[in-house]
């Protein structure tokens, strides 16, 4: 991946409903190269999908909790589990005191009760913590050059 690459990487994170003759109007490339360019970037696997960037506050997900997972067991193998419960938008296992880590989002404290109440039936889990996001600041995508950042 060159610095080409990643300049349409960052254009298209910004609006990735540009058509490709303003994507390559913006890297220097022409239309055709720069389709060229983005199919090659979806086939390596660098462009995982396409999605509308929704407000969840709009949608019924205005509260946003971090919940860490304690277990019993290692959780390595639990991730249907979590992403069984719709309210649980992203899952990692983590290295520390907790096993997993998860991203929630609920309407209202009382949903976010119930999905704790979810995540505790889990097999193996043995405790949480919540912490809920009172404000955020700002959330960025990842920067195509992260790797040259270092």
């Amino acid at each position: 991946m060159d610095h080409i690459d990643r300049a349409l990487l960052a254009h298209l994170q910004q609006d990735a409903t540009q058509s490709y003759a303003t994507l390559g109007q913006a890297v220097g490339l022409s239309a055709g190269a720069a389709h060229e360019r983005v199919r090659k970037l979806r086939e390596q696997g660098v462009i995982r999908r396409t999605a509308a960037e929704v407000d969840p506050a709009a949608v019924g997900g205005g509260v946003l909790t971090y919940v860490t997972v304690d277990s019993t067991s290692w959780m390595g193998d639990s991730a249907e589990s979590f992403a069984a419960l719709p309210e649980v938008v992203e899952a990692h296992v983590i290295a520390g005191s907790a096993a997993v880590l998860v991203k929630v989002r609920t309407a209202s404290t009382g949903q976010l009760q119930d999905v704790l109440r979810r995540i505790y039936a889990i097999d193996g889990v043995s405790g949480t913590r919540a912490t809920v996001v009172l404000e955020t600041f700002f959330e960025r995508p990842v920067s195509p050059g992260i790797a040259d950042q270092g």
